[in-house]
């Protein structure tokens, strides 16, 4: 097992990365009190997996555990989902030393991580990912939050967890889809990071397999990078907004076809080829490395156009974002394989023309 430390001082916390660890969880739970009720937030689907074997495991360790399962998919990931979840925790009798354990992807991460933020001013909770994505990005750093109609992630706190827990043989069951989703926020680290665009270019047929060597080392050295950053800058005044390349033209692309059409990973692919078509018209990149983004994401079974959308509905869009300041668009471009930069100054009419391709 890899135990990577995330810095924020009081605040800081593990993040443990292995094989077959699950059953082994209460051991890395010291600091949960047995005295209280606590409660995991699972989805169908995952619960299914593996809600009964990790509850059986918690409650032979001591602890008054229940559970509430919530509806998975974007389109859930919203404030009646967390309404009931308040109901819930308010029902089962939750008070201030309880603690929430988040048991899913980066969706039940979000919306069990914002209920444990703002329940009764904010109570304990622990990341437990069990999806690609969850287990490299969402789970780590603290973000967690709902959408509204009018964009992604609108409400939410900084909120860290007591600690990240990813168990990768959890990734087995995964469909190809959800697997392919996470894949994308890997490319993203590696667009950050050369040593790991490398190893994403090398291993590329044993990374779809999922070869579990590969992933471990992929898992780690994303989490590395991402606790690195979050170290650094906690409430994303400075580098940590190099974590969103891609996501602002991603996340217009998820609002405007409703979360159903591209899961967040493929929409986040779509951005970082607009990103790079950007970077290479403000002549940042290079041709070659231009394409050498588009084939990797490609060779990753990701899509690299949005054609059902106009470049003007999503570059309106793109204003809504939250990370629009003072109506001016913050876009994180690269600079080179495994360097990137934040930029304020980009013309609309050059935006447009990357989105158009």
């Amino acid at each position: 097992m890899q135990k990577i430390e995330l810095d924020l001082g009081r605040n800081g916390y593990p993040i443990f990365i292995g094989r077959d660890i699950l059953a082994d969880l209460p051991a890395f739970m010291q600091d949960v009190p047995h005295s209280s009720r606590h409660l995991l937030i699972s989805d169908t689907n995952v619960y299914a997996l593996y809600g009964p074997m990790l509850l059986e495991t918690l409650r032979q360790a001591g602890y008054d555990i229940q559970t509430v399962i919530i509806p998975g998919g974007e389109e859930h990931k919203n404030l009646e989902t967390v309404a009931y979840l308040y109901e819930q925790m308010i029902l089962l009798g939750l008070d201030r030393s309880s603690c929430v354990l988040a048991l899913g992807g980066g969706i039940v991460g979000d919306t069990a991580g914002f209920a444990a933020a703002s329940y009764m001013r904010g109570i304990p909770y622990i990341q437990i990912p069990t999806t690609l994505l969850a287990q490299v990005d969402s789970s780590i750093g603290g973000k967690t939050g709902v959408n509204l109609p009018q964009g992604k992630n609108l409400v939410g706190a900084f909120h860290q967890p007591l600690l990240v827990y990813s168990d990768i043989c959890l990734l087995d069951s995964l469909p190809a889809k959800e697997y392919c989703n996470g894949l994308a926020e890997v490319i993203k680290y590696g667009l950050l990071d050369a040593e790991l665009w490398a190893l994403l270019e090398e291993k590329h047929p044993f990374i779809l397999k999922r070869d579990h060597d590969c992933l471990q080392n992929i898992i780690i050295r994303c989490s590395e990078i991402k606790a690195r950053i979050v170290s650094a800058d906690e409430r994303e005044q400075g580098q940590r907004a190099l974590l969103n390349l891609g996501h602002t033209f991603g996340h217009a692309i998820e609002n405007l076809t409703g979360y159903q059409h591209y899961t967040h990973g493929e929409a986040v692919a779509i951005g970082m080829v607009y990103a790079a078509r950007t970077a290479y018209l403000l002549e940042m990149i290079s041709r070659q490395d231009m394409d050498r983004i588009c084939q990797l994401i490609t060779a990753y079974k990701l899509p690299i156009e949005c054609p059902q959308l106009s470049s003007q509905a999503i570059l309106e869009q793109m204003y809504r974002d939250k990370k629009a300041t003072s109506g001016t668009l913050r876009i994180v471009l690269p600079q080179a394989i495994g360097s990137c930069v934040l930029r304020q100054d980009v013309p609309d009419s050059l935006l447009l023309k990357a989105i158009t391709g």
